[in-house]
């Protein structure tokens, strides 16, 4: 397996570690979105989040609330704080090895996210809202 986070996690590769347990590991992103942007990922390898180990993904939101609080006590410039976890290529992921993205935010600091967005019809909604609880239902498969 050729990914760059398990090499991280072994020690293998240099990375700037603000955290580390059992269970995962913080470090900073290497191409940063924002000044103090970290990276939370699981030990384990879990290339999307439906492979996530659910105690894995519970301690990533643990740490990634830790992070935020601690990057606001910290000189980190942090108005604010994003928590961004993309699940797939198209959804715009680019190391196949689940991780949380923690982005300090500053009013003006040039970071988008946007989108179209549109109101459904309620109908709509319903069905969608019945067609995932049916597969909720049908996990794991």
């Amino acid at each position: 397996m050729d990914c760059v986070f398990c090499t991280i996690v072994r020690g293998g590769a240099e990375a700037s570690t603000a955290y580390e347990d059992e269970r995962v590991v913080a470090f900073m992103d290497i191409a940063p979105a924002t000044p103090g942007h970290l990276l939370v990922v699981p030990r384990r390898h879990a290339p999307h989040l439906a492979d996530l180990d659910p105690e894995d993904g519970a301690q990533m939101f643990r740490v990634a609330q830790l992070l935020a609080a601690a990057v606001r006590r910290s000189s980190i410039p942090a108005d604010g704080v994003n928590l961004l976890l993309a699940d797939g290529a198209v959804a715009m992921q680019e190391v196949m090895h689940v991780h949380l993205h923690v982005l300090p935010r500053t009013e003006g600091d040039g970071l988008s996210l946007s989108a179209g967005f549109h109101e459904p019809d309620r109908g709509t909604l319903d069905a969608q809202a019945a067609d995932i609880a049916a597969a909720i239902s049908a996990w794991p498969p």
